[in-house]
Parts: structure tokens; sequence; C-alpha cells
């Protein structure tokens, strides 16, 4: 699954990002409405850790997706 049908199907994937980033609220999530970069960024804050491991979380959940 890429990105853009991620975004396309933002509201039902808040249960999947949740289930992968319990400490996300639901204001991140309103906050994130499919964009990537916001997301890892969201992720980077809530978790306190660097970009690029948040970028490596996100990468490995959108793979996830498609299996």
């Amino acid at each position: 699954m890429n990105w853009d049908q991620i975004a396309g199907n933002w509201k039902q994937m808040n249960g999947k990002v949740r289930e992968q980033w319990g400490k996300l609220t639901d204001d991140d999530l309103t906050v994130v409405e499919g964009k990537r970069d916001q997301l890892v960024g969201r992720i980077q804050e809530r978790y306190g850790i660097a970009k690029e491991k948040a970028e490596e979380q996100v990468k490995a959940w959108e793979s996830g997706l498609s299996s």
C-alpha cells in the first residue's frame, strides 16, 4: 500500500495507526490528516526518538500494510 492510498483512507487508517503507536492522541491523528511527514514528527515527539528512527518505524508499518 502506498502513502497516497493511506492518505486517501486516513479515517479508516486511524485504528491501525493507534494500534502501532498507542501514545498518539486523537488530536495528533487529526493534525496529521494523512500527511506522512506530520506522522513522523508526531511519533518523534510522543516517543522521544530521532527523526530517522521514526522514519524507519513508519516505513516498516507501511510495508506491513501490503502483506
